[in-house]
């Protein structure tokens, strides 16, 4: 995500709302794309969760925009935003997806989302820092847990890719054999 820290908060969410767009389009891309069936469950939970990042961003940016200011996680779920079956959620142009046709393996995947999420982490902490609502501290504190989550969800698929032994912190296999 860009860094426009003096960008007006519309302008900032519109940002938000493309880059989460972008990493929607790529995780629900890359399940039927990549090989290993614990990253396509991984990328398809990374695509629902991207899309409810999605809605909260337009039920901000419409209380926003409607001059209600800055709505809590609990009214965002409550917004016209959740029940809206139609989203657009599909970018006109995906970096993330261009970046993988360089180097299409399973790590490439999980690496190019990797960096995605540590990028939200940057930006919503960001706008974390400069917040003056609590509305807008709840939402940004939470986007930044969920973003969070998903860069630990990606460090754990990629430690399994590269055969580290691990998944989730669980051992996958010992020197015995698979424990699956």
């Amino acid at each position: 995500m860009a860094n426009d820290a003096g960008a007006p908060i519309i302008e900032r969410l519109q940002t938000a709302l493309k880059t989460e767009m972008v990493g929607y389009s790529y995780y629900t891309d890359l399940v039927e794309m990549i090989s290993d069936e614990k990253g396509r469950n991984v990328f398809k939970h990374l695509a629902k969760e991207e899309l409810d990042h999605i809605k909260y961003i337009i039920a901000l940016s419409d209380s926003v925009k409607a001059g209600r200011g800055w709505i809590g996680m609990k009214a965002a779920e409550d917004s016209d935003a959740f029940k809206d079956a139609g989203l657009p959620v599909y970018a006109d142009k995906n970096e993330l997806m261009e970046r993988f046709k360089e180097n299409e393996s399973d790590l490439s995947a999980i690496e190019i989302a990797m960096e995605n999420e540590e990028e939200a982490v940057v930006f919503y902490s960001t706008l974390l820092k400069e917040a003056t609502e609590d509305g807008e501290r709840e939402v940004l504190t939470k986007l930044i847990e969920m973003e969070k989550n998903h860069y630990d969800l990606l460090r754990w698929e990629k430690d399994s890719v590269m055969k580290m032994g691990f998944w989730a912190d669980q051992m996958e296999f010992t020197v015995e054999g698979e424990l699956e």
